[in-house]
């Protein structure tokens, strides 16, 4: 037994049961320590893995440091004439009986058809678009129901011209034929390939010499490219639609087919350092 300094008393050496108390302790206070350590090294590994699994997937290195990048838009746009046209002609008849309509209707467009076809327009160029068949009303009568004068039946194609100095012919020779309206007139170009082409590449060096200017105001040069994303539009000429003054076909119909726009824009990020 050790004397107690303060006081000259001996303290009892501790007993089986207080070394059992402690050694209890110590186990309970390391194993909460390892529990903590698990659950957390379980959270890390949560956050980090896949960080690490999507570097590897994309071939990024985790420890490296991102490109530097500079991100603009580029516009190009051709303006050449069109060398293809869409008329969309139709023949509406009003009669007092569904089958006196479509047999008068049937009678025109097939004039119609005829005299398209002998303006040179191929049985593929010409589509039917619209078939319709609709009560007429006179709602004059000052009744509370209005009375049924009539059926109007209308029969409508649509006509693809290649050749455009035929395009006034074939408006003008339906007309003549029994053509009662007009739904409007479209210039288009037959294959915009060559042309898209043609406003891409001014596009992409638009953007181009906007990036090499920001760079150069930056101190750093353009290394190469990160990413390009392309949006392309194509504004035809489109005419008014409307019904027809048979009238009108002693004139020859005049055609200014104008020019169709094409627009390149294109969003680069380039790379710069």
């Amino acid at each position: 037994m050790d004397e107690d300094k303060s006081n000259g008393k001996r303290e009892p050496a501790a007993g089986p049961e207080v070394s059992a108390r402690r050694s209890d302790i110590g186990l309970l206070t390391i194993g909460r320590v390892v529990a903590v350590t698990a659950a957390a090294s379980l959270i890390v590994g949560l956050l980090v893995g896949p960080m690490i699994a999507n570097y590897r997937a994309t071939g990024a290195d985790p420890s490296t440091t991102p490109e530097h990048t500079v991100t603009v838009t580029g516009i190009g746009e051709v303006s050449v004439g069109p060398d293809v046209a869409d008329v969309v002609v139709g023949v509406s008849v009003q009669k007092p009986t569904v089958k006196e309509a479509q047999s008068a209707a049937a009678t025109a467009m097939n004039a119609t058809i005829a005299a398209i076809k002998k303006d040179g327009i191929a049985d593929k160029d010409i589509v039917t678009v619209d078939v319709s068949l609709n009560p007429v009303y006179d709602y004059s009568s000052g009744g509370s129901i209005p009375r049924l004068v009539g059926q109007s039946f209308s029969n409508t194609v649509k006509v693809t011209v290649h050749d455009l100095t035929g395009l006034g012919a074939v408006i003008d020779d339906s007309i003549s034929a029994g053509a009662t309206t007009v739904q409007g007139v479209s210039f288009r170009l037959n294959d915009p390939k060559p042309v898209e082409a043609q406003a891409r590449q001014l596009a992409m060096t638009d953007a181009r010499t906007k990036a090499d200017a920001l760079a150069s105001a930056s101190g750093v040069q353009v290394k190469g490219v990160a990413s390009i994303a392309e949006v392309t539009t194509s504004s035809p000429i489109v005419y008014a639609s409307g019904a027809l003054d048979k009238a009108a076909s002693a004139a020859a119909t005049s055609i200014q087919t104008g020019t169709t726009d094409t627009q390149v824009q294109v969003t680069v990020s380039y790379l710069i350092g």
